[in-house]
């Protein structure tokens, strides 16, 4: 019998760079990686990483199998474990293929959205013996502090449509909808679905424009609110921005970026403020308590 390895920790990687971040995290605590890769959405570099540290192995696993993730954690002595990284929802709820397990667990499930998911999922891992942590407790120096992060302030205007933006991003977070609404003179432009943050802010700029191309009669002054889920698992899903999320502001002509404080990453910190000022854009977090910055 195998003695389990308490230097162990099992990495499953979605996409983007978020499992890269977590992964040099944990070895810069001398843990020993295993990488549950997503084939559908992890990057190949994954591989590279695992060819160059002894300390780093990497497992290619489909969307559905969870019986295999399972197994193969249980085979590398992975007793703990950590989710990093975006997983499409189109991927989840269309592209999947469940395998026994997983098909068995979606059947039983009351309500099909994201976070029911993978909290059914958690517990499947936990009655194998594999304990889900939160992402945030290798990552604490990446979450945004409280107050502007930027050169420039937001102006009187950006501040009303942040605090309008706050509490409609609330409300549609605790209907499990998005994270993400985009605000511009007290009007709600867009709200985060399926497409993911990015995406929205794009879209908001669209919408910003007339049929002939030339831009809407409001002002062009978009603000973007990003929050988290009331009561959110970390172990699942953090709040994520960072340099593409400014560069889609710039596309959108969005003026700011309010986050909530502690609850969500910033990656690429520097870069990204350095982005944002280039672009006059101001990046606030908010406290959640707070009424007012």
């Amino acid at each position: 019998m195998s003695t389990k390895a308490v230097g162990t920790l099992g990495l499953i990687a979605g996409n983007g760079r978020f499992p890269f971040l977590l992964l040099e995290a944990a070895r810069a605590q001398g843990l020993r990686v295993v990488v549950a890769a997503i084939r559908e959405e992890t990057d190949p570099e994954m591989d590279e990483r695992a060819r160059t540290d002894a300390g780093v192995s990497v497992h290619w696993i489909s969307l559905g199998e969870l019986s295999k993730l399972i197994e193969t954690f249980q085979r590398e002595d992975v007793t703990r474990a950590v989710m990093a990284g975006q997983v499409k929802h189109k991927q989840i709820f269309s592209a999947i293929r469940p395998d026994w397990r997983l098909a068995k667990l979606l059947l039983n499930l009351r309500t099909r959205n994201t976070d029911m998911l993978l909290g059914a999922v958690a517990k499947v891992l936990e009655d194998e013996g594999i304990e889900l942590l939160s992402s945030t407790s290798f990552l604490e120096p990446l979450l945004a502090l409280a107050g502007v992060l930027t050169a420039r302030l937001p102006d009187a205007s950006e501040r009303t449509d942040m605090e309008y933006g706050l509490r409609v991003a609330r409300g549609i977070a605790g209907f499990d909808l998005g994270q993400t609404v985009v605000v511009a003179a007290g009007a709600c432009v867009a709200v985060e679905a399926m497409e993911g943050t990015d995406a929205t802010i794009l879209r908001a700029g669209e919408i910003f424009k007339t049929l002939d191309g030339s831009e809407s009669t409001l002002q062009r002054r978009l603000t973007v609110v990003k929050v988290a889920k009331p009561n959110q698992d970390l172990r699942f899903d953090v709040p994520v921005v960072g340099v593409p999320t400014i560069a889609a502001m710039r596309v959108a002509g969005a003026t700011c970026l309010c986050v909530e404080a502690g609850r969500t990453l910033l990656f690429d910190r520097e870069a990204m403020v350095a982005a944002a000022d280039a672009a006059g854009i101001a990046i606030v977090g908010e406290a959640e308590t707070a009424a007012a910055l």
